[in-house]
């Protein structure tokens, strides 16, 4: 297999292409990088790609294949860390080669932490697994009973991870012993998928929920400090379920699915701005600026006052929170890896690595982990704006 990565790595690097103009659909998409490809190489080098694995053989008479779980790294083993569809957590050496790999019984909502060599993986069977990133040993596992839906967070000897029926779990980082529990009733209709990954500050956790509810607790115990509605009356898609942002002036960012995008206090959850556009489903804080995907578009926002800066048109709803690497906004849109000027909204890269992608990559230094929809993953050396 390695001669095979050293072969294919030069041609399958420059398999991108460069738009310079208006939406994604402008750009041209390169299709399976098993097949060969005969268009000219792009003007500018963003990225190689270093090696690739495929981890997930392929299933018969499977429709739209998708993997919606990040990777995760430990720098220290240099393992990449890959949940997917089948149910399997793998550990991938730094040369592509399967180092370890560990079965459970259903697919992956979200992907892992690695925190000191522990990679803490949420487990769609809802049981939260703590392992060793360089071997795949079991450290110790709780059983939440719900199918756990976000990237754990590793705060103050804790681990939190939230469950797609609005559960927010802490246990021991030591130990995974039960803390404590927070819960909200789900409403009863419908609901988008997804779950917002708690932010902790200052021994306060911010998260939200799919009542459409946002909620500042107490790291200690889990009382809530307070709790505010972001998405009015009614029964579906109220959800808010992006990562919430808090600059260093005290300012919290959150997105409501329904009703836009809200700046709050975050010491008394009061109201600062709020915009008007529906459909967000991912968030991310960059400077003075506020960066949100969902429902066919990316838009970019001024933190201050919540001006829209630029909008750009996907023509297509986006897969997961955005990543910020080297200059470069990056946005898994499903069928493609949209790389965007972040200053203008200006589509510089679509990258489709077979069946599009779904899940955030990883961003670890000048490299760019990321995991396809056919269940390959991908190391890239990333030159961003540079290149």
């Amino acid at each position: 297999m390695k001669k095979q990565l050293v072969s294919w790595r030069r041609w399958l690097g420059s398999a991108v292409a460069v738009g310079l103009l208006g939406g994604c659909s402008t750009l041209p998409r390169y299709g399976n990088p098993e097949l060969p490809r005969t268009e000219l190489a792009p003007p500018v080098d963003y990225f190689s790609v270093d090696w690739w694995a495929p981890l997930v053989a392929p299933t018969l008479l499977e429709y739209a294949p998708r993997e919606v779980a990040s990777p995760a790294y430990d720098a220290k083993s240099k393992t990449v860390i890959a949940l997917t569809r089948d149910g399997v957590i793998r550990g991938v050496g730094p040369d592509g080669q399967i180092k370890w790999s560990k079965r459970t019984t259903t697919r992956f909502a979200a992907g892992a932490q690695v925190s000191d060599g522990v990679a803490f993986v949420p487990g769609g069977d809802g049981t939260l697994y703590a392992l060793d990133a360089a071997t795949g040993d079991q450290k110790w596992q709780y059983a939440a009973g719900e199918s756990l839906a976000t990237v754990p967070v590793i705060a103050e000897g804790l681990v939190l991870v939230a469950s797609e029926s609005d559960t927010l779990f802490a246990v021991k980082v030591e130990d995974g012993v039960w803390a404590w529990q927070y819960r909200r009733d789900p409403p009863s209709g419908f609901t988008v998928r997804g779950a917002s990954t708690p932010l902790v500050r200052d021994g306060n956790v911010y998260v939200g929920f799919s009542d459409g509810y946002i909620v500042s607790l107490n790291m200690k115990d889990g009382g809530a400090n307070w709790e505010k509605s972001l998405s009015g009356s009614g029964s579906e898609f109220l959800d808010v379920d992006t990562t919430p942002a808090l600059d260093d002036h005290g300012q919290l960012y959150v997105a409501s699915y329904k009703n836009g995008l809200f700046a709050l206090e975050a010491e008394s959850g009061e109201l600062v701005w709020t915009s008007s556009v529906s459909g967000m489903t991912g968030l991310l804080a960059k400077g003075q600026m506020l960066f949100t995907v969902g429902d066919g578009r990316v838009d970019a926002y001024l933190a201050e006052d919540g001006r829209l800066l630029w909008s750009h048109p996907l023509g297509e709803r986006s897969g997961q929170t955005p990543v910020f690497s080297k200059g470069m906004l990056i946005v898994p849109i499903q069928r493609s890896l949209l790389f965007l000027d972040p200053k203008t909204g200006q589509a510089r890269v679509s990258w489709n690595p077979g069946d599009g992608v779904s899940a955030t990559p990883f961003v670890a230094g000048s490299k760019l982990f990321v995991l396809s929809n056919n269940g390959w993953l991908y190391s890239l050396d990333f030159n961003g704006l540079k290149g």
